[in-house]
């Protein structure tokens, strides 16, 4: 399902495209919709005109296109129509040039909120680690005091 400014930006792209698809006065018939997979396939976005003669309105031609393809209408307006459909193969070019139009987005399964938390208890942990070693160590050094003049004492 594509979003209005999905729908808005293919519409101003299909402006510029020439009308490729002719739908007369058979309809949609099987040549038409294999005509519509092919250039779909190679375009994405592809622009149709239904003729005079034909039986149908724009819309429903769009409508029955869009279900034999599995494209999306994008807009019909008068006699003509305008169909999209994502192809892989056109995002490999993209990807080729540069110009990737739909990149994976990278999935973080971490929290912000939680990951900020856990390196402040981090912080406060190494804090205390620290405070603890450096008081068993003046512990120390005032046992190791009280022993020396316990022996100086002694030897009075």
């Amino acid at each position: 399902m594509l979003t209005s400014k999905e729908r808005s930006e293919l519409r101003s792209k299909a402006t510029n495209l020439d009308t490729t698809l002719m739908v007369g006065k058979g309809g949609v018939t099987d040549t038409v919709i294999a005509e519509a997979e092919n250039q779909l396939t190679a375009r994405e976005l592809i622009k149709g005109k239904v003729l005079e003669g034909a039986l149908m309105s724009p819309r429903e031609v769009s409508d029955e296109l869009c279900a034999a393809t599995g494209a999306e209408g994008v807009a019909v307006i008068g006699t003509k129509f305008v169909i999209y459909r994502f192809s892989e193969k056109c995002q490999e070019e993209r990807n080729q040039t540069g110009r990737a139009k739909r990149k994976a987005t990278p999935v973080s399964k971490a929290d912000p909120v939680r990951k900020g938390i856990r390196a402040r208890r981090a912080v406060q942990k190494q804090q205390r680690q620290q405070r603890n070693e450096y008081f068993r160590q003046q512990a120390i050094d005032k046992a190791i005091e009280r022993s020396r003049e316990k022996q100086l004492h002694g030897e009075e």
